[in-house]
């Protein structure tokens, strides 16, 4: 099988332990991801809904809080396979890069769930903005 895979990352402006305790949390999807406004959980099903008021199924494959990594499958009829990742890694200074990758089949799918995705991503550099360059000092 053949799958569509897509990766997207953002820099932000706080430690990976920071960003994690928000998106690390699967009940707090709907304020970062567009088009969410509402998410469930039980056991280790989480339940979304979009604006729509359409609600699906996520399976929760992995919560780890030491990788600060994130796993989870739709589980929809018209998506034969698909796994999400969201991984934040910490720089060392202050700073972390969160990757959100989507692995789907049928592969036309990835290229849906992945402009999500990098909505998510934007909306996460929003609240965790990098410091500005200091005045005068940049190119030098």
């Amino acid at each position: 099988m053949a799958l569509g895979s897509i990766r997207h990352h953002r820099r932000l402006g706080a430690t990976a332990a920071t960003v994690w305790s928000f998106i690390g949390d699967p009940a707090r999807l709907h304020e970062w991801f567009p088009g969410m406004t509402a998410t469930r959980i039980d056991g280790s099903t989480r339940h979304v809904t979009v604006g729509s008021g359409m609600t699906f199924p996520e399976t929760i494959l992995v919560e780890d809080s030491i990788q600060h990594r994130f796993q989870y499958r739709l589980d929809l009829p018209i998506i034969s396979h698909h796994r999400g990742t969201i991984d934040a890694i910490d720089l060392g200074d202050g700073t972390c890069i969160v990757v959100y990758s989507t692995d789907c089949d049928p592969r036309t799918m990835a290229l849906v769930i992945a402009g999500g995705t990098a909505g998510a991503l934007d909306e996460l550099e929003r609240r965790y903005p990098l410091p500005s360059v200091a005045a005068g000092t940049k190119g030098e």
